[in-house]
């Protein structure tokens, strides 16, 4: 189940980036300013680009949220503190020297 979350993942981030590097920019800083197109008139209610970008960013949170879940019931009662603990006792005690 984890694997399919994430192959659908990765493949919403590509579609992500595709979507949101097709948008017009409308120029100016941090969307200050307007575009040379629109002098006098609003921006339009929203394009199919638009949209669409905006469904596959809530599908991408969704997908992170949940891989995030799956990973967590996982290692639930873990610590990376433990791990290390293991790791340390595994290793070859090293003489002390006189």
């Amino acid at each position: 189940m984890e694997n399919i979350i994430l192959t659908i993942h990765i493949i919403l981030a590509v579609l992500l980036i595709g979507s949101v590097l097709m948008q017009k920019s409308e120029g100016g800083a941090l969307g200050i300013g307007s575009g040379s197109d629109s002098l006098m008139s609003s921006r339009s209610a929203g394009s199919f680009l638009t949209k669409f970008t905006s469904v596959i960013a809530a599908l991408f949170i969704i997908t992170s949220i949940s891989l995030t879940a799956i990973h967590r019931e996982d290692n639930k009662n873990t610590s990376v503190l433990d791990k290390i603990e293991k790791k340390e006792d595994n290793l070859p005690k090293i003489p002390k020297s006189k």
